[in-house]
């Protein structure tokens, strides 16, 4: 061939490649420029929370291939144990305080006394978070919790009073964005607690929207006679917790500054300033009732306020960086704090409620042998495992130095909402004697509380629908960040990053496709060839233990691969996606239950060694609910997926369900747990057949105080003893013995004495009054005299006209 003729075909070559390469550029420019119209602009709050936090296993969960149990026992395993300094604390301190508190009082007074509070602050529980150089306890985010569950064992007040110090307060704040100055001047002073902090963040119309601000700004001015530079605010604050009683108050404002004073050092913006409680112009004190609950909780205003940049935390430079601050402090206080409560019901209400179901009688038959009954106490048993080992895998995650927004969010919303149910199943076992309030009662309060932690810090429905997935998605999903970031960008080179970026989605979205039903066929088939939910598990106890860990961990990492595939069709909705809460909530709840399954499952892998066979068996209840939870959210999810162009939801939903039951409903491996089991589970709170509530519930984590409690827990073993006595003299056919008859009194003593409800000579405010006679009793009393009379009237005229006809 001649080098001309080799010339023209290199030319050509080159040419065509040319050609192909400027289509590739069209077709991705084009592409790029359609997705950017149908793609909603990011809004600068939205773009500083996908920059705050950190991202790690709810990351693994969104590529629909997480870690396995074993990768969490060793990243967050060491993390879950307390020093012996925390735990002697735990059982002085914590335990002091828990004795010198009145549940009942404190909800008639609606205040603490004054011993409470002088030992709450003086004791070190308004500091347990901040460094020990400050004067601090320097505890763990582990001991933290533990402090809180054990408080809120005796009265939820305590809880939310030690909690907000100890999460989104000031002191947390300073600790990592406080300038020297402020730390040296502040810290001391919340450590001893001299000054009780709050955060005022809640506007009037902020709703569940943190990021509203309406009505709380200030403009940067400067000082017309010092020449100093400051902030001339105005704020209208409520539901702020501690602020009746604060002396420091971290204020939330929307910071302004028009004539470009701060000249780059710092920003508008979020700012958050220090405010001391007799801070010029600064109005607290009026208190908000949140239902009957005790714990301060009010509103901060403030008109025409002048605060210097000194104040603002963290100094002038760190204006208009408020939102970094309170988003990456916000994971202590939604997953740590407000769990603390949930886990404080389930242990300090399920055994009290077992022993109650086993005193109480209804037909001369102890309830706990009534199904429904069992079946409550079944769910308390299982939500209660599922609390507890959540929030030990949380606090781990926050003591490794992670501020997990997604987790948090996935943990507020879920355990609370646990929590919530524990205590509606315990208010329907205990009828009469959960509904009269006193010091008899040992539900009604966290009945009336629980309410609360459900609304605070972003209503449950709205991180439910909204939240969890909206965020999720962006910061976790593998590729998706990479795709909006092009789409944001006005570079040569953003269509090609676009493109590589959608491409890197449709590879992941085949994936997990492909790994659903890889998992989803194997599982349906080894469960068509298996004789209940698990394989023969063999002789040796690990092996059993093993076995069962296995068994779920297959089931679960199945359930993340379905998830991920579901949560890659939701993209195709693009920015719809964020006004479909229906659909967005159905996939949070798949996400939640998966990941509770995973930190129950790892809480059991840590702790079956030294437990008996009570713990697998309300694990393996917990797991198969959460399983079932997921699979049916999934389900709806593919049945309800929103209308897309070109009648794609069909296809989405289509493939969504080939996902999740790859052989249809032949073998479906997600089953609930059997009645038997179930009623197995119940057992496990109604008698002393295993150690399970002895080794988890009742670990010296609940306080138990001469009381009610006491008495509940001391009436299992008399009445499970007196019952299988009175079984074998039926059986027998003979007359108690003195000594047995002396055991028969004791355990119906025992029994008349859980049933007693409080009541009152006098109760409200009203009726305490000298004099006070009730209306409705004086009222009888005077219709009776008025009637009286009247008969001695119509009597005296029947004489009269008897006389006259006489």
């Amino acid at each position: 061939m001649s080098s001309g003729r080799r010339l023209i075909l290199v030319h050509g070559e080159r040419l065509s490649m040319n050609s192909l390469k400027n289509k590739r550029l069209f077709v991705s420019r084009a592409a790029w420029k359609l997705a950017q119209r149908a793609m909603p602009k990011i809004s600068p709050t939205e773009r500083v929370a996908l920059g705050c936090g950190t991202v790690g296993f709810d990351r693994e969960l969104f590529s629909g291939k997480p870690g396995s149990v074993k990768d969490l026992m060793e990243t967050y395993g060491n993390k879950m144990k307390l020093t012996e300094e925390e735990i002697e604390f735990l059982k002085v301190e914590t335990e002091t305080l828990c004795s010198m508190v009145d549940d009942h009082a404190i909800l008639e007074n609606k205040d603490f006394s004054e011993e409470v509070w002088h030992f709450m602050r003086r004791a070190g529980f308004m500091g347990l978070k901040i460094p020990k150089e400050w004067g601090g306890k320097g505890f763990s985010t582990a001991a933290t919790s533990a402090i809180l569950v054990k408080l809120g064992s005796v009265s939820s007040d305590l809880t939310s009073t030690v909690a907000v110090p100890n999460s989104l307060g000031p002191g947390e704040l300073l600790v990592k964005y406080g300038t020297q100055e402020q730390k040296e001047y502040y810290l001391p002073l919340l450590a001893d607690g001299t000054l009780i902090p709050c955060f005022g963040l809640t506007g009037v119309h902020s709703g569940s929207d943190a990021t509203s601000l309406i009505g709380s700004y200030g403009i940067v001015e400067k000082d017309t006679e010092s020449g100093e530079l400051g902030v001339r605010c105005q704020f209208d604050k409520r539901y702020i917790t501690l602020a009746p009683v604060a002396g420091l108050v971290g204020i939330g404002f929307d910071l302004r500054d028009p004539q470009n004073l701060l000249k780059g050092k710092g920003e508008e913006g979020f700012s958050v300033a220090l405010l001391e409680r007799d801070h010029p112009g600064l109005e607290m004190g009026p208190r908000h009732q949140p239902l009957s609950a005790a714990f301060m909780n009010g509103t901060i205003k403030g008109n025409n306020v002048w605060i210097p940049l000194t104040k603002i935390l963290g100094g002038q430079e760190r204006c208009g960086f408020g939102w970094h601050m309170f988003v990456e402090c916000l994971a202590e206080g939604r997953g740590v704090s407000l769990p603390a409560m949930a886990v404080a019901v389930g242990k300090g209400l399920g055994p009290a409620v077992g022993s109650y179901a086993r005193a109480r009688k209804q037909f001369k038959v102890p309830i706990a042998e009534f199904g429904g009954i069992q079946e409550a106490l079944a769910t308390i048993a299982s939500d209660g495992y599922i609390s507890l080992a959540s929030t030990q895998l949380m606090n781990a995650v926050v003591d490794n130095h992670e501020a997990p927004m997604i987790l948090s969010s996935i943990m507020k919303q879920n355990i609370t909402e646990r929590g919530r149910t524990m205590i509606n199943k315990g208010m329907d076992i205990m009828g009469g004697a959960a509904i009269s309030m006193g010091p008899n009662n040992i539900a009604g309060n966290p009945y009336m509380s629980m309410p609360i932690a459900i609304t605070v810090e972003g209503a449950n429905i709205m991180t439910r629908s909204f939240q969890i997935i909206g965020q999720g998605l962006m910061r976790c999903h593998p590729h998706l960040l990479q795709v909006v970031e092009a789409l944001e960008a006005n570079d040569d080179k953003a269509p090609s990053r676009f493109m590589l970026g959608v491409q890197s989605m449709i590879r992941h979205a085949l994936s997990t496709l492909g790994r659903s039903m890889f998992l989803g066929i194997k599982e349906s088939l080894s469960s068509l060839f298996s004789f209940g939910h698990l394989r023969k598990l063999g002789d040796s106890p690990q092996n059993s233990a093993d076995a069962f860990i296995h068994y779920h961990e297959q089931r679960l990492s199945r359930l993340a691969a379905n998830f991920a595939f579901a949560a890659d069709m939701a993209l195709l909705l693009g920015g719809r996606l964020k006004f479909e809460e229906m659909f967005m909530g159905r996939l949070a709840d798949a996400l939640g239950a998966t990941f509770l399954g995973y930190a129950t499952l790892t809480h059991y892998a840590k702790h079956h060694a030294t437990a008996d066979a009570g713990l697998r068996l309300v694990a393996d209840h917990a797991l198969l609910r959460l399983e079932k939870e997921a699979h049916e959210a999934l389900r709806h999810a593919a049945a309800n997926v929103p209308p897309m162009l070109l009648r794609f939801d069909f296809v989405a939903s289509a493939l969504i369900r080939m996902a999740i039951r790859p052989i249809g409903s032949l073998g479906t491996p997600d089953r609930a747990p059997t009645d038997a089991h179930t009623k197995q589970v119940a057992d496990l709170l109604t008698t002393n057949a295993s150690n399970y509530a002895s080794t988890f519930l009742l670990d010296g984590s609940v306080y138990v105080s001469d009381g009610i409690r006491k008495t509940l827990l001391d009436a299992l073993p008399i009445c499970l003893e007196a019952d299988a006595l009175t079984l074998k003299l039926r059986k027998e056919n003979r007359e108690p013995t003195s000594q047995e008859v002396e055991l028969l009194n004791k355990a119906e003593a025992m029994r008349d004495a859980i049933v007693q409800v409080s009541s009152f000579e006098k109760l409200g405010f009203l009726e305490n009054q000298p004099g006070y006679v009730r209306p409705a009793i004086k009222q009888t009393e005077q219709w009776l005299e008025e009637l009286g009379q009247a008969d001695k009237a119509s009597s005296a005229a029947s004489k009269v006209s008897a006389a006259a006809s006489a």
